[in-house]
């Protein structure tokens, strides 16, 4: 910047762009704050000179409003400016609010401990080293994890060192362009109320962020590495969740080029599965995630598996299994029949965690009616189901985000907690950290698997085991994306539609009643009632069949709406059980054209 007289033109510009429609005022708004405030003097160059370039579009993406903290934490696209984008000070604005929360929260007595971890994205080691500068800068112990590392052993670092809080720098399963911090507490779980807003109204009003040179504070033991240590201490403590049985199982495995290979690898070891190659093509740690389709590495696509299943088809690959970056979540792929390779089909998270739920309870000793499992509102009931077979409670009364998961062990107690699982392929037994570990999951479906190849079967097999036993479940999910400014606003009003006047049907069948979890109420035939259960923009239309129902809820850390579909046959009704899924099949077709019709996504 050179002079008023020159700040006072870039002003009049924004102003101009904002009466002829190319900005909003709210991006109008933020960008004077970059411009004129001394905060944000380090990006004040760079903001004039999109301003003069006229990059009207980017500059509304950007400024139009303050990136918020959602169920994952603060996730977004990297841009060097902007309120709405990851950034240095949009990163170090949560650090520093982060830091001023729990000082806040704590007390002056005593010393601080942050737990750090970054993954394989762009940048997230930059963004680790910041937070590390900025947390050691505020009085905070930090032990750092020298490498990449998954987002479980972050929250096992956090609880294994008694530390205050911790940051993870990832972005899951997003695209290359995002990247993210998730916040987690003492408890090694992701912030929950009332902490979580604390710590936003803390990020909100920060001004100025303290820090010091990473290096200067490792040498002042300020920042301590640790990785080796909590290496050891993490991959024992997943080794205990192992049942003995059969290792007979031929596994490949994809980190998605992500951090999984440093988790997954040693603990199949120790528990002695000694068949298990590392699918080479995903193997290097990439950002760009090149050799996924899409350049998304998520496991719960399917698509990520077929290079994998050319491979093992060629290899007798029995067992394929995939991660996401940072390696909490976990997906699978595995023949139909065991002796035709051709035949390879993945499963869903709700149904990987329906069989780990009941491979979990058949073989826990001395199970009692006071153990529990932990599901979200929009997991399947197959789960529930298989729980009240072995006559444990399940509670399933939660909001998306395994964070309620962990937050419920907490408050129900560790000590009789089984298993916990939500349908975006997140899973966890043990209580050795508080949230979703994909290096425990791979563990338990290779168990599983090597279970099934004794016995002659397949997962498969297992799987319609549990439908003829509880009833056929089948699900899907349906997402519809809604970037930008304008898409928050057409989010914004799908919702409302969907609470004022709800369609009719759905699929075919009637809409009888609608639980609405942000306005608290139970909507049906013109009237409504109070309603019991978490408070969050949640919506679940029930259709007029037991079981079958549709959930919808704008997605927390991504502009898109998410929508859950559930489909139910009582085990007595099932008859032919292909016949069965296919007729299900149907069945999500038209509810997921319905949905699409109402969303405008046609």
């Amino acid at each position: 910047m050179t002079g008023t007289e020159n700040l006072d033109q870039l002003l009049q510009t924004v102003r101009q762009a904002v009466e002829a429609g190319r900005l909003t005022g709210a991006a109008e708004e933020n960008i004077r704050k970059w411009l004129t405030e001394s905060a944000y003097q380090g990006y004040a160059q760079e903001v004039a000179r999109h301003i003069r370039e006229g990059q009207w579009q980017v500059l509304d993406d950007v400024f139009w409003t303050v990136i918020p903290f959602g169920t994952g934490g603060r996730r977004g696209k990297m841009y060097p400016i902007g309120t709405n984008a990851i950034n240095d000070r949009t990163i170090g604005e949560s650090a520093q609010g982060l830091a001023t929360y729990v000082r806040r929260h704590v007390g002056d007595s005593g010393e601080l401990r942050c737990g750090i971890a970054y993954d394989t994205r762009h940048k997230s080691r930059h963004f680790a080293e910041l937070c590390a500068s900025i947390m050691a800068a505020n009085g905070f112990e930090v032990f750092f994890l020298d490498d990449y590392r998954s987002t479980p052993e972050l929250s096992f670092l956090v609880r294994y060192h008694d530390c205050h809080c911790g940051i993870m720098v990832t972005a899951s399963h997003n695209p290359p362009s995002d990247n993210a911090v998730k916040v987690y507490w003492s408890t090694g779980g992701q912030v929950l109320p009332p902490h979580d807003a604390g710590i936003i109204e803390a990020v909100m009003n920060t001004v100025e962020i303290r820090t010091m040179a990473f290096e200067e504070a490792a040498s002042l033991g300020k920042i301590i590495f640790c990785t080796e240590e909590i290496d050891e201490a993490y991959h024992e403590a997943v080794q205990k969740q192992s049942t003995s049985g059969p290792r007979e199982v031929s596994i490949l495995y994809s980190p998605l080029h992500g951090v999984g290979g440093y988790s997954v690898l040693p603990v199949l070891k120790r528990a002695e599965f000694h068949d298990v190659s590392c699918f080479g093509p995903h193997a290097t740690p990439d950002g760009d995630f090149p050799n996924v389709p899409g350049h998304v590495a998520n496991p719960e696509n399917p698509a990520v598996f077929d290079v994998m299943v050319q491979a093992a088809q060629t290899s007798d690959k029995q067992l394929l299994l995939a991660t996401d970056p940072d390696c909490d979540r976990m997906g699978c792929c595995t023949p139909k029949a065991n002796a035709d390779p051709s035949t390879f089909a993945s499963l869903t998270g709700n149904q990987l965690g329906a069989l780990l739920a009941d491979y979990v309870l058949r073989h826990w000793d001395r199970l009692t009616p006071e153990h529990y499992i932990v599901k979200t509102l929009v997991t399947t009931e197959l789960t529930r189901r298989v729980a009240d077979h072995y006559g444990v409670r399940t509670i399933g009364d939660l909001l998306v985000g395994f964070k309620y998961i962990g937050g419920v062990i907490d408050e129900q107690g560790p000590d009789r907690f089984v298993f916990g699982t939500e349908e975006s392929h997140g899973y966890l037994k043990g209580t050795h950290v508080r949230d979703k570990d994909g290096a425990v999951a791979c563990l338990l479906i290779s168990e599983l698997a090597a279970e099934c190849a004794a016995e002659g079967k397949t997962l498969h097999d297992r799987l319609d085991e549990l439908f003829l036993r509880h009833g056929y479940h089948a699900e899907r999910l349906m997402t519809v994306m809604m970037p930008g400014s304008q898409g928050m606003a057409r989010m914004k009003e799908l919702m409302e539609q969907l609470r004022s006047d709800p369609p009719k049907e759905l699929g075919g069948l009637g809409v009888t009643r609608v639980r609405d979890y942000l306005d608290q109420v139970v909507r049906s035939g013109g009237s409504e009632t109070p309603l019991e259960g978490p408070h969050g923009n949640l919506l679940i239309m029930e259709l007029a069949e037991e079981g079958n129902y549709v959930a919808v809820r704008p997605s927390g850390t991504e502009p898109k709406i998410k929508c859950y579909m559930f489909t139910y046959v009582p085990p007595e009704s099932i008859g032919e059980l292909d016949a069965c899924r296919a007729k299900m099949e149907q069945r999500l077709d038209q509810i997921e054209r319905d949905v699409r019709q109402l969303a405008g996504s046609e």
